[in-house]
Protein backbone atom coordinates (compact mmCIF):
# COMPACT_ATOMS: atom_id res chain seq x y z
CA UNK A 1 0.00 0.00 0.00
CA UNK A 2 2.68 2.64 0.60
CA UNK A 3 4.42 1.73 -2.26
CA UNK A 4 1.56 2.49 -4.40
CA UNK A 5 0.90 5.84 -2.67
CA UNK A 6 4.28 7.29 -3.01
CA UNK A 7 4.19 6.64 -6.61
CA UNK A 8 1.02 8.07 -6.91
CA UNK A 9 2.27 11.38 -5.32
CA UNK A 10 5.36 11.13 -7.81
CA UNK A 11 2.94 10.53 -11.18
CA UNK A 12 1.05 13.96 -9.98
CA UNK A 13 4.33 16.17 -9.45
CA UNK A 14 5.70 15.19 -12.77
CA UNK A 15 2.56 16.38 -14.48
CA UNK A 16 2.57 19.19 -12.77
CA UNK A 17 6.27 20.43 -14.08
CA UNK A 18 4.95 20.05 -17.54
CA UNK A 19 2.38 22.99 -16.57
CA UNK A 20 3.67 24.85 -14.12
CA UNK A 21 4.16 28.21 -16.02
CA UNK A 22 1.00 28.20 -17.71
CA UNK A 23 -1.15 27.21 -14.19
CA UNK A 24 0.55 30.04 -13.02
CA UNK A 25 -0.60 32.61 -14.81
CA UNK A 26 -4.46 30.89 -14.77
CA UNK A 27 -4.42 30.74 -11.59
CA UNK A 28 -6.06 34.17 -9.35
CA UNK A 29 -4.56 32.63 -5.88
CA UNK A 30 -7.40 30.72 -4.52
CA UNK A 31 -7.43 27.51 -6.46
CA UNK A 32 -3.29 26.80 -5.47
CA UNK A 33 -4.53 26.97 -1.92
CA UNK A 34 -7.52 24.67 -2.28
CA UNK A 35 -5.34 21.60 -3.59
CA UNK A 36 -2.70 22.15 -1.11
CA UNK A 37 -5.67 21.75 1.72
CA UNK A 38 -6.92 18.56 -0.52
CA UNK A 39 -3.57 17.08 -0.09
CA UNK A 40 -3.34 17.82 3.13
CA UNK A 41 -6.29 16.25 4.07
CA UNK A 42 -5.92 13.38 1.98
CA UNK A 43 -2.25 12.76 3.71
CA UNK A 44 -4.25 13.06 7.15
CA UNK A 45 -6.86 10.49 6.04
CA UNK A 46 -3.99 8.12 4.66
CA UNK A 47 -2.04 8.70 7.51
CA UNK A 48 -5.05 7.70 10.12
CA UNK A 49 -5.38 4.55 8.09
CA UNK A 50 -1.74 3.62 8.57
CA UNK A 51 -2.29 4.49 12.18
CA UNK A 52 -5.17 2.69 13.03
CA UNK A 53 -3.67 -0.75 10.77
CA UNK A 54 -0.27 0.42 13.09
CA UNK A 55 -2.30 -0.04 16.54
CA UNK A 56 -4.24 -2.79 15.32
CA UNK A 57 -1.42 -4.92 14.56
CA UNK A 58 0.73 -3.81 17.75
CA UNK A 59 -2.63 -4.95 19.89
CA UNK A 60 -2.14 -8.22 18.01
CA UNK A 61 1.53 -9.01 18.58
CA UNK A 62 0.89 -7.92 22.52
CA UNK A 63 -2.10 -10.49 22.80
CA UNK A 64 0.49 -13.38 21.59
CA UNK A 65 2.55 -12.21 24.74
CA UNK A 66 0.08 -11.52 27.72
CA UNK A 67 -0.57 -14.65 29.39
CA UNK A 68 -4.24 -16.55 28.46
CA UNK A 69 -6.54 -16.33 31.66
CA UNK A 70 -10.19 -16.76 31.84
CA UNK A 71 -12.80 -13.70 33.27
CA UNK A 72 -15.24 -14.55 35.79
CA UNK A 73 -15.89 -17.38 38.48
CA UNK A 74 -16.29 -19.91 35.94
CA UNK A 75 -19.60 -22.44 35.16
CA UNK A 76 -20.50 -26.01 36.17
CA UNK A 77 -18.17 -28.22 38.50
CA UNK A 78 -15.49 -30.08 38.22
CA UNK A 79 -13.40 -32.24 40.54
CA UNK A 80 -9.59 -31.99 40.13
CA UNK A 81 -6.86 -33.45 42.82
CA UNK A 82 -3.93 -32.09 44.18
CA UNK A 83 -1.13 -34.28 45.11
CA UNK A 84 1.31 -34.46 48.29
CA UNK A 85 4.44 -32.79 46.61
CA UNK A 86 2.46 -31.04 43.78
CA UNK A 87 3.97 -27.73 42.18
CA UNK A 88 2.14 -24.55 41.56
CA UNK A 89 3.52 -25.85 37.71
CA UNK A 90 2.04 -29.22 38.84
CA UNK A 91 -1.50 -27.99 40.24
CA UNK A 92 -2.02 -25.81 37.02
CA UNK A 93 -1.14 -28.10 34.35
CA UNK A 94 -4.16 -30.01 36.11
CA UNK A 95 -6.55 -27.17 36.35
CA UNK A 96 -5.24 -26.85 32.54
CA UNK A 97 -6.35 -30.80 31.37
CA UNK A 98 -9.56 -30.30 33.21
CA UNK A 99 -10.40 -27.02 31.42
CA UNK A 100 -10.61 -25.13 34.82
CA UNK A 101 -8.28 -22.54 33.69
CA UNK A 102 -6.82 -21.04 30.56
CA UNK A 103 -3.25 -21.48 31.17
CA UNK A 104 -0.73 -22.79 33.23
CA UNK A 105 1.17 -19.99 33.24
CA UNK A 106 -1.71 -17.94 34.52
CA UNK A 107 -1.96 -19.83 37.65
CA UNK A 108 1.60 -20.22 38.35
CA UNK A 109 1.63 -16.13 38.72
CA UNK A 110 -0.80 -15.61 40.68
CA UNK A 111 0.63 -18.43 43.09
CA UNK A 112 4.33 -16.44 43.27
CA UNK A 113 2.18 -13.50 43.80
CA UNK A 114 -0.11 -15.13 47.01
CA UNK A 115 2.08 -16.27 49.60
CA UNK A 116 -0.56 -18.39 51.06
CA UNK A 117 -0.73 -20.87 47.81
CA UNK A 118 2.23 -22.67 49.86
CA UNK A 119 -1.00 -23.86 52.25
CA UNK A 120 -2.77 -25.57 49.44
CA UNK A 121 -3.54 -29.49 50.82
CA UNK A 122 -3.51 -32.42 49.16
CA UNK A 123 -6.96 -33.90 48.35
CA UNK A 124 -10.00 -33.49 45.72
CA UNK A 125 -11.22 -30.19 45.13
CA UNK A 126 -14.81 -28.80 43.76
CA UNK A 127 -14.14 -26.00 41.03
CA UNK A 128 -15.68 -24.25 38.33
CA UNK A 129 -15.01 -24.69 34.39
CA UNK A 130 -13.36 -21.76 32.75
CA UNK A 131 -12.57 -19.68 35.68
CA UNK A 132 -9.92 -17.09 36.24
CA UNK A 133 -6.65 -18.53 37.78
CA UNK A 134 -7.08 -16.36 40.87
CA UNK A 135 -10.53 -17.17 41.46
CA UNK A 136 -8.90 -21.14 41.40
CA UNK A 137 -6.19 -20.32 43.58
CA UNK A 138 -9.36 -18.72 46.14
CA UNK A 139 -10.87 -22.44 45.90
CA UNK A 140 -8.03 -24.37 46.63
CA UNK A 141 -7.28 -22.55 49.85
CA UNK A 142 -10.70 -22.43 51.08
CA UNK A 143 -11.40 -26.07 52.62
CA UNK A 144 -14.99 -25.96 52.45
CA UNK A 145 -14.50 -26.86 48.30
CA UNK A 146 -12.46 -29.94 49.47
CA UNK A 147 -14.37 -33.21 48.58
CA UNK A 148 -15.16 -34.86 51.98
CA UNK A 149 -13.63 -37.89 50.99
CA UNK A 150 -11.33 -38.19 53.76
CA UNK A 151 -11.61 -40.66 56.78
CA UNK A 152 -9.46 -41.01 60.19
CA UNK A 153 -8.79 -44.26 61.32
CA UNK A 154 -8.23 -44.57 64.99
CA UNK A 155 -5.69 -47.01 66.53
CA UNK A 156 -6.78 -50.07 67.76
CA UNK A 157 -10.05 -50.45 65.68
CA UNK A 158 -11.36 -54.03 64.28
CA UNK A 159 -11.41 -54.74 60.61
CA UNK A 160 -15.01 -54.86 61.42
CA UNK A 161 -15.24 -51.79 62.78
CA UNK A 162 -13.13 -49.88 59.66
CA UNK A 163 -15.07 -51.21 57.02
CA UNK A 164 -18.24 -49.16 58.69
CA UNK A 165 -16.07 -46.22 59.18
CA UNK A 166 -15.08 -46.42 55.51
CA UNK A 167 -18.70 -46.89 54.68
CA UNK A 168 -19.90 -43.66 56.39
CA UNK A 169 -17.27 -41.88 54.52
CA UNK A 170 -17.38 -43.09 50.91
CA UNK A 171 -20.71 -44.45 50.91
CA UNK A 172 -19.18 -47.96 49.80
CA UNK A 173 -21.17 -50.54 51.69
CA UNK A 174 -19.62 -52.15 54.46
CA UNK A 175 -19.98 -55.67 52.86
CA UNK A 176 -17.51 -54.87 49.68
CA UNK A 177 -15.03 -54.05 52.33
CA UNK A 178 -15.98 -57.36 53.94
CA UNK A 179 -15.38 -59.25 50.93
CA UNK A 180 -12.57 -57.55 49.30
CA UNK A 181 -10.68 -58.01 52.54
CA UNK A 182 -11.01 -61.86 52.50
CA UNK A 183 -7.77 -62.17 50.45
CA UNK A 184 -5.19 -60.33 51.82
CA UNK A 185 -2.60 -61.31 49.68
CA UNK A 186 -4.92 -59.87 46.65
CA UNK A 187 -4.55 -56.60 49.02
CA UNK A 188 -0.79 -56.68 49.18
CA UNK A 189 -0.13 -58.76 52.45
CA UNK A 190 3.08 -60.32 51.68
CA UNK A 191 3.04 -64.33 51.69
CA UNK A 192 5.60 -64.31 54.12
CA UNK A 193 3.73 -62.74 57.08
CA UNK A 194 1.24 -64.99 57.40
CA UNK A 195 4.01 -67.37 58.86
CA UNK A 196 4.31 -68.68 62.61
CA UNK A 197 6.89 -70.25 64.26
CA UNK A 198 4.64 -71.39 67.58
CA UNK A 199 3.28 -74.78 66.48
CA UNK A 200 0.02 -72.55 65.65
CA UNK A 201 -2.11 -72.87 62.33
CA UNK A 202 -1.93 -70.00 60.45
CA UNK A 203 -5.72 -68.22 60.03
CA UNK A 204 -5.23 -65.92 57.24
CA UNK A 205 -6.57 -62.53 57.47
CA UNK A 206 -6.09 -58.77 57.35
CA UNK A 207 -6.94 -58.09 60.38
CA UNK A 208 -3.83 -56.20 61.88
CA UNK A 209 -2.84 -54.73 58.32
CA UNK A 210 -5.44 -51.90 58.10
CA UNK A 211 -3.07 -49.26 59.22
CA UNK A 212 -4.38 -46.55 61.51
CA UNK A 213 -4.32 -43.07 60.00
CA UNK A 214 -6.01 -40.10 57.86
CA UNK A 215 -6.28 -40.75 54.29
CA UNK A 216 -8.22 -38.86 51.39
CA UNK A 217 -9.72 -41.10 48.72
CA UNK A 218 -10.44 -40.49 45.31
CA UNK A 219 -14.54 -40.18 45.13
CA UNK A 220 -14.63 -43.00 42.18
CA UNK A 221 -12.11 -44.99 44.23
CA UNK A 222 -13.27 -49.05 44.95
CA UNK A 223 -12.96 -51.45 48.46
CA UNK A 224 -10.19 -53.12 47.28
CA UNK A 225 -7.99 -50.38 45.96
CA UNK A 226 -9.14 -48.34 49.56
CA UNK A 227 -7.95 -51.38 51.56
CA UNK A 228 -4.81 -51.65 49.55
CA UNK A 229 -3.82 -48.30 50.22
CA UNK A 230 -4.11 -49.12 53.96
CA UNK A 231 -2.39 -52.17 53.52
CA UNK A 232 0.69 -50.12 51.81
CA UNK A 233 1.06 -47.73 54.36
CA UNK A 234 1.62 -50.21 57.12
CA UNK A 235 3.96 -52.11 54.59
CA UNK A 236 5.70 -48.66 54.25
CA UNK A 237 5.23 -47.89 57.95
CA UNK A 238 6.73 -51.21 58.94
CA UNK A 239 9.49 -51.16 56.56
CA UNK A 240 10.57 -47.74 58.10
CA UNK A 241 10.81 -49.20 61.46
CA UNK A 242 12.68 -52.31 59.77
CA UNK A 243 9.65 -54.24 62.00
CA UNK A 244 10.29 -57.67 60.35
CA UNK A 245 13.96 -57.94 61.18
CA UNK A 246 13.72 -56.50 64.67
CA UNK A 247 11.13 -58.73 66.12
CA UNK A 248 13.22 -61.65 64.51
CA UNK A 249 16.63 -60.44 65.67
CA UNK A 250 15.25 -58.76 69.44
CA UNK A 251 12.73 -61.26 70.11
CA UNK A 252 13.77 -64.72 70.34
CA UNK A 253 12.89 -65.88 66.83
CA UNK A 254 9.16 -65.51 67.66
CA UNK A 255 7.67 -64.39 63.87
CA UNK A 256 6.80 -60.60 62.78
CA UNK A 257 3.25 -61.96 62.99
CA UNK A 258 3.09 -62.96 66.33
CA UNK A 259 4.70 -59.95 66.99
CA UNK A 260 1.89 -58.32 65.21
CA UNK A 261 -0.43 -60.10 67.19
CA UNK A 262 0.71 -59.22 70.77
CA UNK A 263 0.54 -55.44 69.17
CA UNK A 264 -2.48 -55.68 68.72
CA UNK A 265 -3.73 -57.31 72.11
CA UNK A 266 -1.57 -54.19 73.69
CA UNK A 267 -3.75 -51.59 71.74
CA UNK A 268 -6.89 -53.22 72.91
CA UNK A 269 -5.65 -53.45 76.79
CA UNK A 270 -3.44 -50.51 77.36
CA UNK A 271 -5.42 -47.55 78.80
CA UNK A 272 -2.22 -44.90 77.73
CA UNK A 273 0.42 -44.64 75.56
CA UNK A 274 3.14 -45.58 77.92
CA UNK A 275 1.28 -48.81 78.85
CA UNK A 276 1.69 -49.80 74.97
CA UNK A 277 5.10 -51.55 75.42
CA UNK A 278 4.68 -52.62 79.39
CA UNK A 279 1.42 -54.79 78.13
CA UNK A 280 3.34 -56.56 75.68
CA UNK A 281 5.72 -57.73 78.13
CA UNK A 282 3.00 -59.01 80.03
CA UNK A 283 1.68 -61.16 77.24
CA UNK A 284 5.29 -62.30 76.39
CA UNK A 285 5.91 -63.38 79.69
CA UNK A 286 2.73 -65.48 79.75
CA UNK A 287 2.78 -66.99 76.46
CA UNK A 288 7.19 -67.50 75.73
CA UNK A 289 8.18 -67.47 79.60
CA UNK A 290 6.47 -70.59 80.99
CA UNK A 291 6.08 -68.63 84.15
CA UNK A 292 2.76 -68.57 83.76
CA UNK A 293 0.03 -71.33 84.05
CA UNK A 294 -0.56 -73.54 81.10
CA UNK A 295 0.78 -70.53 78.95
CA UNK A 296 -2.16 -68.97 78.81
CA UNK A 297 -2.75 -65.70 77.58
CA UNK A 298 -5.78 -64.99 79.62
CA UNK A 299 -7.26 -61.50 77.93
CA UNK A 300 -10.59 -60.92 77.98
CA UNK A 301 -10.62 -58.60 75.19
CA UNK A 302 -10.00 -61.55 72.65
CA UNK A 303 -13.22 -63.18 74.00
CA UNK A 304 -14.64 -59.65 72.87
CA UNK A 305 -13.14 -59.31 69.40
CA UNK A 306 -14.47 -63.56 68.53
CA UNK A 307 -17.99 -61.81 69.78
CA UNK A 308 -18.33 -59.11 67.48
CA UNK A 309 -16.72 -60.94 64.46
CA UNK A 310 -19.22 -63.06 64.67
CA UNK A 311 -22.19 -60.70 65.40
CA UNK A 312 -22.80 -61.59 69.03
CA UNK A 313 -23.41 -58.35 71.78
CA UNK A 314 -20.19 -57.95 73.58
CA UNK A 315 -19.98 -56.92 77.27
CA UNK A 316 -17.40 -55.42 79.52
CA UNK A 317 -14.89 -58.21 81.78
CA UNK A 318 -17.20 -57.41 84.70
CA UNK A 319 -19.78 -59.04 82.82
CA UNK A 320 -18.25 -62.27 81.72
CA UNK A 321 -19.39 -65.43 83.24
CA UNK A 322 -16.46 -68.11 83.61
CA UNK A 323 -18.75 -70.58 80.97
CA UNK A 324 -18.00 -67.49 78.83
CA UNK A 325 -14.11 -67.05 79.53
CA UNK A 326 -13.69 -70.72 79.37
CA UNK A 327 -15.26 -71.57 76.04
CA UNK A 328 -13.90 -74.33 73.89
CA UNK A 329 -15.59 -73.51 71.35
CA UNK A 330 -14.68 -69.60 70.96
CA UNK A 331 -11.06 -70.27 68.86
CA UNK A 332 -10.30 -66.81 70.59
CA UNK A 333 -10.75 -67.65 74.00
CA UNK A 334 -7.47 -67.04 75.60
CA UNK A 335 -8.75 -68.89 78.90
CA UNK A 336 -9.31 -71.61 77.51
CA UNK A 337 -6.71 -72.22 74.53
CA UNK A 338 -2.95 -71.33 75.17
CA UNK A 339 -0.64 -69.53 73.63
CA UNK A 340 -1.53 -66.20 71.11
CA UNK A 341 -5.01 -65.94 69.07
CA UNK A 342 -5.42 -67.05 65.73
CA UNK A 343 -5.06 -63.57 64.20
CA UNK A 344 -4.20 -59.79 65.52
CA UNK A 345 -7.44 -58.37 67.76
CA UNK A 346 -7.38 -55.01 65.64
CA UNK A 347 -5.38 -52.77 63.49
CA UNK A 348 -2.47 -51.37 65.83
CA UNK A 349 -0.93 -48.29 65.11
CA UNK A 350 3.30 -47.56 65.21
CA UNK A 351 3.18 -47.22 69.19
CA UNK A 352 2.03 -50.04 69.58
CA UNK A 353 3.92 -51.98 67.15
CA UNK A 354 7.31 -50.55 68.49
CA UNK A 355 6.40 -51.55 72.21
CA UNK A 356 6.16 -54.62 70.74
CA UNK A 357 9.45 -55.25 69.12
CA UNK A 358 10.90 -53.30 72.53
CA UNK A 359 9.27 -53.70 75.75
CA UNK A 360 10.83 -53.26 78.60
CA UNK A 361 13.44 -55.87 80.59
CA UNK A 362 10.66 -57.13 83.49
CA UNK A 363 9.00 -59.89 84.49
CA UNK A 364 5.78 -58.78 85.04
CA UNK A 365 2.89 -61.22 84.31
CA UNK A 366 -0.63 -59.21 86.02
CA UNK A 367 -1.57 -55.69 85.60
CA UNK A 368 -4.84 -53.93 86.47
CA UNK A 369 -5.93 -50.44 85.17
CA UNK A 370 -5.73 -48.06 88.44
CA UNK A 371 -6.78 -45.01 87.51
CA UNK A 372 -9.93 -43.01 85.45
CA UNK A 373 -6.67 -42.25 82.90
CA UNK A 374 -6.34 -45.43 82.15
CA UNK A 375 -2.84 -46.39 83.67
CA UNK A 376 -2.51 -50.00 84.30
CA UNK A 377 0.02 -51.18 87.53
CA UNK A 378 1.98 -54.26 86.77
CA UNK A 379 3.28 -56.97 88.88
CA UNK A 380 5.24 -60.20 88.77
CA UNK A 381 3.19 -61.59 91.99
CA UNK A 382 0.01 -62.48 92.43
CA UNK A 383 0.35 -60.80 96.31
CA UNK A 384 1.52 -57.29 94.33
CA UNK A 385 -1.17 -57.94 91.72
CA UNK A 386 -3.78 -57.97 94.37
CA UNK A 387 -2.41 -55.05 96.39
CA UNK A 388 -2.72 -53.57 93.14
CA UNK A 389 -6.35 -54.34 92.09
CA UNK A 390 -7.13 -52.77 96.05
CA UNK A 391 -5.72 -49.16 94.58
CA UNK A 392 -8.13 -49.82 91.92
CA UNK A 393 -11.17 -50.31 94.05
CA UNK A 394 -10.06 -47.61 96.31
CA UNK A 395 -9.71 -45.01 93.14
CA UNK A 396 -13.50 -46.65 91.92
CA UNK A 397 -12.07 -48.32 88.74
CA UNK A 398 -13.50 -51.95 89.60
Amino acid sequence: MIDELDLAFEDRADKGRHRRGARRKKSSGGGGRGKTAAALLVTVLLLGVLGGGVWYGFDRVQGYFATPDYDGGGTGEVVVQVRAGDTATDIGNTLVEAGVVKSTKAFINEARDNSRSQNIQPGFYTLRLEMSAATALGLLLDLENKVSNRVTIPEGRTAKQIYQLLAESTDIPAEEFATAAEDPLALGVPEWWMTRTDGEEVTVSAEGFLFPDTYDFDPDVTAPEILRVMVNRFLTVTGEMEYADRVQAERGGISPYEALIVASLAQAEAGIAEDLAKVSRVAYNRVYSETFPCSCLQFDVTVNYYWELTGQETKASKDMTREELYDESNPYSTHAHSGLPPTPINNPGKAALEGSINPPDEDWVYFVAIDKEGRSAFAETLEQHNQNIEIAEQNGIL
